[in-house]
């Protein structure tokens, strides 16, 4: 499935949305810095929720079997089965702050305390991609769940209904893939994603604008280490967001890649065979626009591996007149979120 950029036609990204709402530009302008640091951040469809902190979604469980009818004889009614999964929402904020005389100093206020509040932009941005990939709310029931623990097991076989059903009723754990690794704790995943209104997109709280806001609380008194005060200024940043997974099949992670393995041919070609399967496991429906996305070292490895070998599976595909790295027409995305120390799932 090959990567297609936003066009206007399709659900928009955050970037999209703050143009859209906020004329003055002033979110807009935080946003597109948000997504610059995390490009997973760019690719995400967002939608409003249906709920005030949170978004429900009706999960198809069965499909119904219809029956070979025989002459004179009759047809049992059949019935599918569905099942409603509430996704929550997540509340990031931050406040930055900078002293009046050094702002002054600079000769351009407001873009000096821009400057200043970058830092914790990026750091909202590092935590937000963070939680798309490892939000668990059993441990940190603040946040919103990711795909790690969504996708957290290996399936070991049954029926495809048994599958369907494994998956809806244990939080759709089962789509992952192997790729062979077994050093415990020196694991990481590379995440097939197709993003969708109808597979799997971003939310933001029912009635509220897309859930991102700055606002600027002027002069403050703030207090150094010892307590000692002095006139500044404050700004205050806000991010709604959750993550909805409407049908689990437009996922796929592959786990158990261990990086230290990848400089040799047999786990380089099990990755790509990983990576195959993947895209297969996805339904050919051609819904959503699929990209992998990988940890840097994953990243720079596929990169080698295209530079230096004849590969046919890997390339570069031109994304708004960018060359990216590809795996047989599909963008691979470095992302720092996703981690490189992950445990061996089994």
């Amino acid at each position: 499935m090959a990567y297609t950029p936003y066009t206007g036609n399709e659900l928009p990204n955050i970037v999209n949305l703050t143009k859209r709402l906020d004329p003055d530009g002033s979110p807009a302008k935080i946003a597109e810095l948000l997504t610059e640091f995390n490009p997973i951040l760019e690719d995400i469809p967002i939608v409003e929720g249906n709920l005030p902190t949170g978004h429900r979604t009706t999960v198809r469980t069965g499909i119904p079997s219809p029956t070979w009818r025989k002459l004179n004889y009759g047809v049992y009614p059949t019935k599918s089965t569905t099942e409603q999964v509430d996704d929550t929402i997540g509340m990031l904020e931050d406040y930055g702050e900078v002293d009046k005389d050094l702002a002054a100093l600079n000769g351009n206020t407001a873009e000096f305390r821009m400057s200043e509040d970058t830092p914790h932009l990026e750091g909202m941005s590092n935590t937000m991609a963070s939680t798309i990939f490892y939000g668990d709310t059993d441990t940190d029931p603040e946040k919103f769940l990711g795909l790690a623990p969504r996708y957290g097991a290996l399936y070991t076989g049954g029926t495809p209904e048994e599958k369907r059903e494994a998956q809806v009723n244990s939080a759709y754990l089962k789509n992952i893939i192997s790729a062979g690794g077994t050093t415990s704790d020196k694991q990481t995943s590379l995440f097939y994603i197709c993003w969708g209104d109808s597979t799997v997109h971003g939310i933001y709280p029912k009635g509220s604008e897309v859930g991102l806001s700055s606002r600027d609380l002027g002069e403050v008194t703030l207090y150094d280490n010892d307590g000692g005060r002095f006139q500044g200024y404050r700004s205050h940043y806000q991010w709604k967001m959750g993550l909805v997974v409407r049908d689990w099949r437009y996922i796929v992670r592959i786990c158990n890649i261990e990086l230290s393995d990848m400089t040799d041919d047999t786990a380089m070609k099990a990755l790509y065979q990983a990576m195959i399967k993947a895209k297969y496991a996805v339904p050919q429906t051609g819904k959503g626009k699929g990209i992998f996305y990988a940890s840097p070292g994953v990243q720079a490895m596929l990169d080698i591996a295209a530079v230096e070998k004849s590969n046919a599976a890997l390339g570069y595909t031109n994304v708004f007149g960018k060359e990216m790295l590809s795996f047989r027409g599909t963008p691979i995305k470095g992302c720092s979120a996703i981690l490189e120390t992950e445990a061996v799932i089994s």
